[in-house]
């Protein structure tokens, strides 16, 4: 039976949704509030195409960033991006394409900073018995939540407007904070990793137990 996941593992999956959830409710409104303040396709289309490239560009120096400057901090900081990203694109004039450019990046890498410290924190919390079914099962919220935000996303924006909207995002998204508290009290995700990563094997010769560091 594979042995039961650890706390780290409910911080991990939050970080992943609750960026996921911010993420996709401005990103979808996006071009619906341009196109309605006089934006062409071609303006919409160049928004949407650098929100996606800071999605995942980020990528080739985000985990190395996370190994080094460690998992809760970076997903401080995707908090605290996506609350940038909330609050330009909430105070941005609407005819204002550069400040849409900015907003809509930063969306892209909170996103990408959330996404990747929480796999992080999800990997530490788990071991290979158990990782597929929790990755699995965090996979299907992350998936729900996104749907959820898209959803809602075009009633707030009908009912209170972009801007709240964006707002709404960004704070949304800080929420990840007090869930990170929990990480520091789930013991040393590193170390944990380590010893779970280690393999030991017999010794033919006397019987004994070595590991492959050893070998």
């Amino acid at each position: 039976m594979a042995p039961p996941a650890r706390p780290g593992v409910v911080v991990g999956a939050t970080v992943m949704v609750l960026t996921q959830i911010s993420m996709i409710a401005i990103m979808t409104m996006t071009p619906v509030h341009m196109r309605a303040h006089g934006h062409g396709l071609g303006a919409v289309g160049l928004v949407i195409g650098i929100h996606v490239g800071a999605m995942y560009l980020p990528s080739l120096v985000t985990g190395a960033l996370v190994d080094r400057v460690g998992r809760v901090p970076m997903a401080v900081a995707s908090g605290v991006t996506l609350l940038l990203a909330g609050v330009t694109a909430a105070f941005a004039p609407a005819d204002s394409l550069p400040l849409l450019i900015v907003a809509l990046a930063l969306l892209g890498l909170g996103w990408n900073l959330g996404l990747i410290s929480g796999t992080a924190l999800l990997v530490d919390a788990t071991v290979p018995a158990n990782r597929a079914r929790v990755q699995g099962t965090t996979d299907v919220l992350i998936a729900l939540g996104g749907a959820g935000g898209g959803a809602m996303s075009g009633v707030v924006a009908a009912g209170a407007g972009f801007s709240t909207l964006s707002l709404a995002g960004g704070l949304l998204a800080l929420l990840l904070i007090p869930a990170l508290f929990r990480a520091r009290g789930t013991g040393a995700p590193a170390s944990h990793q380590q010893a779970a990563g280690r393999r030991q094997s017999a010794d033919p010769a006397d019987g004994r137990m070595v590991s492959d560091e050893t070998v």
